[in-house]
């Protein structure tokens, strides 16, 4: 389980639950969820970082980008959008295009959920389809700790410059 500045993430090794306390309105992060804004924040120079963000925003739409390493490698993943609930719910379904150490070209299904708080928002994310490959989930559950700190980190900081 992880546990960094509000930021939970752990897994029972079929599915992976994290969330995050997000200070700043539920709009605001669901826009940084389903726009190109995703390549400013979903990242780090010594991990990767995402490109070539493109979504089709609709139940049905499709949606792909390329993860790009940090040693420059380019790994394409994508998937479709289930169910769209602005700004409280996106379901997509998520496979990578190339061979997953641990999960290789398995479909999942993400669910975010977006919740009003007193301070913004809690995001939580729903991540299944790991049934039997509980390495993939447990590396999958760091990685979404990693992401929701990125996140977090990202749209407080724009809404610490905006004030």
């Amino acid at each position: 389980m992880m546990h960094v500045l509000g930021v939970q993430s752990m897994t029972n090794g079929e599915t992976v639950m994290a969330s995050a306390g997000i200070e700043a309105p539920a709009e605001r992060v669901f826009r940084a969820l389903v726009t190109r804004e995703i390549e400013q924040w979903w990242g780090s120079a010594d991990t990767y970082r995402m490109a070539d963000w493109s979504a089709d925003l609709r139940v049905g739409g499709r949606w792909t980008v390329v993860v790009r390493t940090a040693d420059g490698r380019e790994l394409p993943a994508g998937g479709e959008f289930l169910e769209i609930e602005a700004p409280r719910r996106i379901v997509q379904t998520r496979a990578y295009a190339w061979d997953h150490p641990t999960l290789g070209r398995r479909q999942t299904t993400v669910a975010w959920l977006l919740a009003p708080t007193a301070k913004g928002t809690r995001l939580t994310i729903c991540h299944g389809g790991f049934a039997g490959l509980g390495d993939a989930a447990a590396e999958h559950a760091e990685g979404w700790g990693r992401v929701l700190a990125w996140l977090q980190a990202y749209v407080e900081a724009g809404r610490l410059a905006a004030a």
